[in-house]
């Protein structure tokens, strides 16, 4: 299943994002704490080079607890600070304004011998399409200040932010890479809902999900769809057979009573990307 998206208008956000990123101190990436090595963009290091960074787990309340803490681990070896939010709880964000200061702080340290006091942080937010950039700043920023959406491409362009005296934030359009190299990203991020789903086969992606929930925790479909009777199938039953059983469980039918696989793909994939079928990562740092 190789998909590939990339629309005319991140190119131009790219090279929007290059000249704006010389205007800020740090470097805020949004990743899906579920898929953190797919999500991230590897574009961003070369734009953000010479700047402060930091890296934000976002809908870690989504993923397996066990991988995000690996994650977690993994980029601060990189010497990159990580911190596990969920963007739609303010509560889950207090702790990200003391990581950007210590994210800056030796920025701030050359201000202070340079006698430049109180200088606000200036810090370009960044990250694929549908990651949570815009959820993240109206939370963090307690009002509405950016668009937001459950699609990509909901921001169309820059917009500064000033959230307090000492931060101001650029939110910034999703953009991808023109090309996915391995064909499981395009796979992933198209699973968390970061391709347009109007390109995508849902029902094969609905079994390329059953594939990887199986291997990875083989009794969630189980659990969701199954019962007594359904078991074996869950388990050993071809994906094209469980979406069928999730069909009937769910009783996703046409006129005449057959089976409705494109609406049961699609509830498939709407209960996985909202955390219905439980905390489930599809990417785990040892992997990588």
């Amino acid at each position: 299943m190789n998909i590939q998206w990339y629309p005319g208008h991140m190119t131009k956000a790219r090279r929007a994002m290059k000249e704006d990123i010389k205007l800020v101190d740090l470097v805020i990436e949004l990743v899906d704490a579920r898929i953190p090595y797919s999500s991230r963009n590897p574009d961003i290091d070369e734009l953000a080079a010479g700047k402060a960074r930091m890296i934000l787990l976002n809908k870690a309340d989504l993923a397996d607890p066990d991988a995000v803490r690996g994650w977690q681990a993994f980029f601060e070896n990189k010497k990159i600070p990580a911190v596990c939010v969920d963007a739609r709880n303010r509560g889950s964000l207090k702790q990200v304004q003391g990581a950007v200061a210590q994210a800056c702080r030796e920025k701030t340290e050359r201000d202070r011998k340079r006698g430049i006091m109180n200088r606000p942080i200036r810090a370009m937010v960044v990250g694929i399409p549908n990651v949570g950039k815009s959820t993240f700043i109206n939370s963090f920023a307690g009002k509405a200040c950016a668009k937001t959406g459950n699609k990509p491409g909901v921001t169309k362009g820059n917009q500064w932010i000033r959230l307090n005296k000492s931060l101001e934030l650029l939110d910034t359009p999703g953009i991808l890479w023109p090309r996915f190299e391995e064909e499981r990203v395009g796979v992933h991020l198209a699973l968390i809902g970061s391709i347009n789903d109007q390109i995508l086969d849902k029902e094969e992606l609905a079994c390329r999900l059953i594939a990887i929930l199986r291997e990875r925790y083989p009794q969630v479909l189980d659990a969701r769809y199954g019962g007594e009777e359904a078991s074996d199938l869950m388990r050993e039953g071809t994906a094209a057979a469980v979406l069928e059983e999730v069909a009937r469980k769910r009783a996703c039918l046409l006129k005449g009573g057959a089976l409705d696989t494109a609406r049961a793909a699609a509830l498939l994939l709407d209960e996985f990307r909202g955390g219905k079928l439980g905390q489930l990562s599809l990417e785990r740092p040892e992997e990588f």
